[in-house]
């Protein structure tokens, strides 16, 4: 693998950490929730060595960038911002962006937001979910009246990070392997009433390290929270109904460049809405939609879960540009 360099961008008074890797067209990664950059480690090392300068960045509340401190710091307008600083440091020209969990609607609104920064997308476990006017916290609450929800539950500033506070490490290590596709069916949204204690719902992962999850990535992410507290990381939560307040102007908006989807077959993001399958048609909000690929057994930690799978995916997207 090409070294890996430590690159610092600013979008006005949010400092960027980024790593980048490689020489070539520029591709670069967002991560989501609860990641940093080191979660696209694999796409590192591959994309570096097939010639391209891979780069993915902490997201603005995580790691070695900035973490202000106002719930409408974390939009998706702001968060686009950042990566379109990134891109533009990176890059004379557009480069194509990568995105998974949170980072997948981040990259998708850099599209909208600044097309002329955006060769291409690729979303990994969220689809494009172009703006409505509404946002999902909101939608969620309406279908779940009286039943726990994880994103419900992360609002109340102060409430999650309490829970986590004890045993960040741990904390952790429950919510990767509930979303990982080794966990039983139903384990990231369980049956409970509203007001429930997250973690105690989740289940207790199995002895030793996960294995899509060494000790050292787990230990440089419990490290990095316990230096910054983990309010940044669910401000973008908090945010998402200032998302649907800001976005009036995007509604009807659609992403021209080329773009795909990537996903795992057991990622429960997939039917999170009750009664929908997300990941049946991926292509909504998107002109030049160029397919999905479904990765067999893996779960919501795709990049992690299944590198190659998703490196192939990734590497055979980026031949068609």
């Amino acid at each position: 693998m090409a070294e890996v360099e430590e690159l610092f961008v600013d979008d006005g008074d949010v400092r960027l950490r980024v790593d980048v890797a490689g020489d070539g067209p520029v591709v670069l990664f967002v991560s989501g929730w609860p990641e940093l950059a080191s979660s696209w480690r694999h796409q590192l090392a591959h994309l570096s060595e097939c010639g391209y300068r891979a780069a993915a960045l902490d997201v603005r509340g995580y790691g070695g960038s900035s973490a202000p401190a106002g719930i409408e710091r974390y939009t998706l307008r702001e968060l686009a911002g950042d990566v379109a600083a990134v891109a533009t440091a990176l890059s004379d020209g557009p480069v194509v962006l990568a995105g998974h969990d949170w980072g997948s609607p981040i990259v998708w609104r850099t599209a909208l937001l600044h097309p002329e920064r955006v060769r291409a997308v690729v979303g990994l476990s969220v689809p494009n979910l172009p703006p409505t006017g509404s946002s999902l916290v909101e939608t969620m609450d309406a279908l779940l009246p009286d039943r726990f929800f994880y994103m419900l539950h992360f609002q109340e500033p102060g409430v999650i990070e309490a829970e986590f506070a004890p045993d960040v490490r741990g904390g952790l290590r429950r919510c990767f392997y509930a979303l990982s596709g080794q966990a039983p069916r139903g384990s990231w949204v369980p049956t409970a009433p509203r007001g429930a204690a997250f973690l105690p719902l989740l289940p207790d992962p199995p002895e030793g390290p996960l294995p899509f999850l060494p000790d050292e990535e787990l230990d440089r992410l419990a490290e990095s929270f316990e230096r910054t507290g983990m309010t940044g990381a669910f401000n973008r939560y908090r945010a998402a109904s200032i998302d649907a307040r800001e976005e009036t102007d995007l509604i009807g908006a659609t992403v021209d460049q080329p773009s795909c989807f990537i996903g795992g077959e057991l990622d429960p993001v997939r039917h999170m809405i009750p009664g929908v399958d997300l990941y049946a048609d991926p292509s909504g909000g998107c002109t030049d939609f160029r397919g999905a690929t479904i990765v067999p057994g893996a779960g919501h930690w795709l990049q992690q879960e299944a590198p190659q799978a998703t490196n192939a995916a990734l590497e055979e997207f980026l031949a068609q540009l």
